[in-house]
């Protein structure tokens, strides 16, 4: 083989390089066959792999897979090139070394860069797990890849610089403090993700609401740096991680996670329709099958009252009387107690507020026992709409504020004239 070699290099020493020439073309053939079986090969091993039972999970991610295999391919021509480029006679040392660099700096950046589509693998066959949106790991991933390529561009600057990787971790040293500043974003990131992830105050799924970053839908993606918000009107929002640490926002994970959603509405009452029923009201009352055990259990207790007042007891005013406004709460709580759209297991009262200019606000404050947003509405509504329509039979008005504008009718002959 030798031999033949020699004969060959005698045969075209009247041209000077072309001996060169052709065993740089054959070294070039032989990284381009290096190439073309390791791109065939490893991704038919690969498959083959994925067919057994113990690769039956990646099937679903052939595809991003295949990445990482066609970078670590992408390593053997490199190889091969910076094993023989030395064999190619009438190169200078120099340009021999300069392409031995080149090749192992292409080595280092693709398996860097294979380590790094092998991490986002990873996370996608981690999003399967049925408790993943509780504890995502793409953070951590994120900080791992950031480590991997940091540490490929020091060694890939150690060997462009001809020295080991402890020194340029030393010459490092001097320079932390710009590190520091240049990456302090990503500490801070990095540090939120870990308080995240460790007490779970943001999952995949929660919808949250953060005003100072006009936020307000379903978190979508937990990254290092961000968290992705697609709020109600289908725009998405990014918040940066660390902001859900330093400012204050809500998550509603506990609605949904105790099966009922607050209605808190009041109704605004008249206050001058407010007075005592008569007797001949009350046994009109008696016929809504929500009042009888509330007029029942009234009517003795009031009765013993009275009757211990003795001779006083004669006047009405010393008395103790039924009111209408005090029925009609009774009413609306009996009627929350039997509607199949309020959750009876959680918090449910009718109370009185504070009077205002605006009227006296009798609140209703339950929860529903569906937490979906349209069947929450439907419930809200349905009860309200009951109530306002039932309001006259107790002899009860709400309260609506009038307009002090001047009024005008309109005659036949078209002329307008003012309503006083």
């Amino acid at each position: 083989m030798f031999a033949r070699l020699e004969a060959l290099r005698a045969l075209l020493a009247p041209y000077p390089w072309s001996y060169s020439l052709l065993v740089l073309l054959a070294l070039l053939l032989v990284a381009w066959l290096a190439n073309v079986i390791s791109t065939r090969l490893l991704p038919r091993a690969w498959r083959r792999l994925l067919g057994s039972s113990a690769g039956a999970s990646l099937r679903g991610d052939e595809t991003k897979s295949l990445r990482v295999v066609s970078r670590l391919a992408n390593v053997m021509p490199a190889v091969v090139i910076s094993s023989g480029i030395g064999l190619v006679p009438d190169l200078s040392p120099q340009l021999v070394a300069l392409i031995i660099s080149l090749c192992e700096v292409f080595v280092i950046l693709s398996v860097a860069l294979a380590v790094g589509h092998a991490l986002e693998l990873a996370n996608e066959l981690y999003e399967r797990r049925p408790h993943a949106r509780d504890r995502p790991i793409k953070g951590y991933l994120q900080v791992a890849k950031i480590i991997v390529m940091m540490m490929a561009v020091l060694a890939a600057v150690a060997v462009v610089a001809g020295v080991q990787i402890i020194h340029v971790l030393t010459g490092l040293g001097a320079a932390s403090a710009v590190l520091l500043l240049i990456f302090q974003d990503t500490i801070l990131a990095f540090a939120a993700s870990l308080q995240i992830s460790s007490d779970g105050r943001v999952r995949i799924g929660d919808w949250v609401e953060m005003p100072s970053q006009n936020a307000d839908g379903d978190v979508i993606d937990i990254a290092l740096h961000t968290v992705t918000v697609q709020n109600w009107d289908k725009t998405i929002t990014t918040v940066p991680t660390r902001k859900l640490i330093s400012d204050s926002f809500k998550n509603w994970r506990g609605m949904k996670e105790a099966g009922g959603r607050r209605i808190k509405r009041a109704l605004y009452l008249d206050q001058h329709s407010t007075r005592f029923l008569t007797t001949e009201e009350i046994a009109r009352l008696q016929r809504f099958r929500l009042l009888e055990g509330y007029l029942r259990s009234k009517e003795g207790e009031l009765r013993e009252w009275n009757q211990a007042l003795g001779s006083a007891g004669s006047e009405a005013v010393n008395q103790r009387r039924v009111t209408n406004l005090g029925t009609f709460r009774a009413y609306v709580e009996q009627y929350l107690r039997n509607h199949p759209g309020v959750n009876q297991n959680l918090s449910l009262m009718v109370r009185q507020l504070q009077p205002t200019a605006l009227g006296l606000p009798l609140e209703i404050y339950c929860f529903t026992a569906d937490v979906r947003w349209v069947v929450y509405e439907g419930v809200q509504a349905d009860i309200f709409d009951h109530l306002l329509a039932i309001l006259p039979e107790f002899g009860l008005r709400v309260f609506q504020q009038a307009s002090d504008g001047p009024r005008e009718v309109l005659l036949r002959d078209g002329s307008a004239r003012k309503a006083g």
